[in-house]
């Protein structure tokens, strides 16, 4: 973590994302020809197993300044999202996970047009949901706030020097410009 920033809020995520993942995965396996070998391992104890340790490894922190996402066991993700580029909040929830009192949270950053995965953050699970939104909102609102105050008072004591300089060149090359048409 940043020296700057401090932990806002954790989430905390429902246990009911076990059973979730759990059935899940044992539809993938109901469906799939190789699948029919593995079911009864996973249905002996492997994916109750695969299922808490796979929760166990759900984290996610708001920050001052960003949003940091963690999970998985063979292959873990980390994402930092700096707050300031979350263009969209979604929250998704299909009948199964109605069914399951489960809310699935999609976050989009900038750049994120078309079916680029690297820019969507998916969460699911998180206790409270609906207030973590909002939390996560307040905070990116601050920032942007932050953001623009500090971009206005650098431009007031620097950019305007510059621009001045820049006008009086611009005007130089015209009255140059001007005097050659003349002749």
């Amino acid at each position: 973590m940043l020296e700057n920033e401090s932990v806002l809020k954790k989430a905390s995520f429902n246990p009911k994302v076990k059973t979730y993942i759990f059935l899940v995965v044992l539809f993938y396996l109901v469906v799939s020809i190789i699948g029919w070998l593995l079911l009864p391992f996973w249905l002996l104890g492997l994916g109750q197993w695969i299922s808490t340790k796979f929760f166990h490894t759900l984290e996610c922190q708001l920050t001052t300044k960003n949003l940091r996402f963690s999970k998985g066991l063979i292959f873990h993700i980390e994402k930092t999202i700096p707050l300031e580029n979350i263009q969209d909040l979604s929250f998704y929830g299909g009948p199964v996970l109605r069914w399951f009192g489960l809310t699935l949270i999609r976050i989009e950053t900038a750049g994120g047009g078309g079916q680029h995965s690297n820019n969507m953050m998916s969460m699911l699970g998180i206790n409270d949901a609906e207030n973590f939104k909002l939390d996560i909102l307040n905070q990116r609102e601050k920032v942007m706030k932050e953001k623009y105050q500090f971009s206005g008072t650098v431009k007031d004591e620097t950019s305007e020097s510059l621009n001045t300089e820049l006008l009086r060149e611009i005007k130089n090359e015209l009255t140059e410009i001007k005097i050659a048409l003349k002749k």
